[in-house]
C-alpha cells in the first residue's frame, strides 16, 4: 500500500481543502503518512535506548546515523525546506530565487550535532509538529504556486512541487525505511 493510500485509509478518505487535489495535496498526504510511520516507531526506539552517538554525522552518508542523528536531521530538514519554498513563493515570478544548500552546510551540520542530544520525546514532538505544519502549508498552495520556479545550486531550476518531492516528501519516506532498518539491525 502506498503512503498516500495508507494515509487515506487511516484518515477515512482523502482530505480535500480545494475542489481539485493538486500534486502538492497528494504529497501532503504522503508527508503525514511517513511522519506517522516514524512516530509509530517511537516505542521501539525508546525500548532499544540508550543509543550511542554516531561518530560521523556531518556530511558523511546518512547510513551511519542512529535514531538521534536521524531525528535531529528530520527536525532541522522540515522547517528548512518549508522556508526555502516560502522564499521562492515570495520572490519575483520572472526571476527564479536561489534556494537550497549543500550537504556541507555548517548550520545543517551544527543543528544535527546539537539536537541529536535532545531527549527522544522532544525530537518526536518536533517531528509531529513540523510535519503537520509542512503538510498543512502544502495543502494551501495552488497548482500555480507549485509551478513557481527556484534555482538550486546543484539541480538547477526546480518548481516548488519538485522541491517538496525531492527534499521533503521522498526524503522523509526514505528515512522511514532507514529507521526501520536501524531498529532491525539492533534487534529492536
Amino acid at each position: 500500500m502506498t503512503y498516500a493510500a495508507r494515509s487515506m485509509a487511516s484518515h477515512g478518505g482523502p482530505v480535500r481543502h480545494f475542489a481539485a487535489m493538486n500534486e502538492l495535496h497528494a504529497q501532503a498526504d504522503r508527508v503525514e503518512a511517513a511522519a506517522a510511520d516514524i512516530l509509530a516507531l517511537r516505542p521501539r526506539v525508546a525500548a532499544a535506548a540508550p543509543w550511542p552517538m554516531a561518530e560521523l554525522f556531518g556530511t558523511e552518508a546518512e547510513a551511519s546515523w542512529g535514531p538521534p542523528e536521524l531525528l535531529a536531521h528530520l527536525d532541522e530538514m522540515l522547517p528548512f525546506w518549508l522556508g526555502e519554498a516560502e522564499r521562492i513563493l515570495e520572490g519575483d515570478p520572472g526571476d527564479p530565487v536561489p534556494f537550497g544548500r549543500p550537504p556541507t552546510d555548517t548550520i545543517r551540520v551544527g543543528l544535527i550535532g546539537r539536537d541529536r542530544t535532545v531527549p527522544f520525546r522532544e525530537l518526536f514532538a518536533r517531528l509531529s509538529a513540523d510535519s503537520s505544519r509542512v503538510a498543512r502549508r502544502m495543502r494551501e498552495l495552488t497548482d500555480a504556486d507549485g509551478a513557481r520556479v527556484g534555482l538550486h545550486p546543484l539541480r538547477g531550476a526546480l518548481p516548488v512541487h519538485e522541491l517538496f518531492e525531492r527534499f521533503v516528501t521522498s526524503h522523509l519516506e526514505g528515512h522511514v525505511v532507514q529507521l526501520r532498518e536501524i531498529l532491525e539491525a539492533r534487534g529492536a
